[in-house]
């Protein structure tokens, strides 16, 4: 049986852990923006399209997880109790975020390699069409549950 200070000091280390795992998503954004943004090169362009590619492919694994998450909850509600729904409307929330995200990430790398190809083409960076990117919010926001 665990004391009180014990169970203080796990619920602190846990709300610590909590609050630093959003922050090393966001700095993981910002890096991917700025890359983004200053990317010249066809390399580069290739290079930012992989990472949204990589990205949507983790999200689409999210997507699965919550998707037989809600199966689980809808088949076996009785396991559940009250919460079942508040936990089917979780998972459905997240199911429609994840793919909103991973559809973004697919678009930012289209954009992105059409942009590697133009720049192979031409020879030079394509300014026009990351500034249009960028414009129009096209870089995924962090996700979190």
């Amino acid at each position: 049986m665990m004391n009180a200070k014990q169970i203080v000091t796990t619920l602190s280390l846990l709300s610590l852990f909590s609050l630093l795992s959003p922050a090393a998503s966001a700095v993981e954004d910002i890096d991917i923006t700025a890359a983004a943004q200053n990317a010249t090169t066809r390399s580069d362009h290739e290079a930012v399209a992989a990472y949204y590619e990589e990205s949507a492919r983790e999200i689409q694994a999210k997507v699965e997880e919550q998707k037989q998450l809600l199966e689980e909850y809808e088949s076996k509600s009785y396991l559940y109790g009250r919460q079942t729904q508040d936990l089917q409307s979780h998972a459905y929330a997240l199911v429609r975020k994840y793919e909103k995200e991973a559809k973004t990430n697919i678009k930012e790398a289209a954009l992105h390699r059409q942009m590697a190809a133009s720049a192979e083409e031409n020879g030079y960076s394509v300014p026009q069409l990351e500034k249009f990117s960028i414009a129009h919010g096209l870089h995924p926001a962090t996700v979190s549950e």
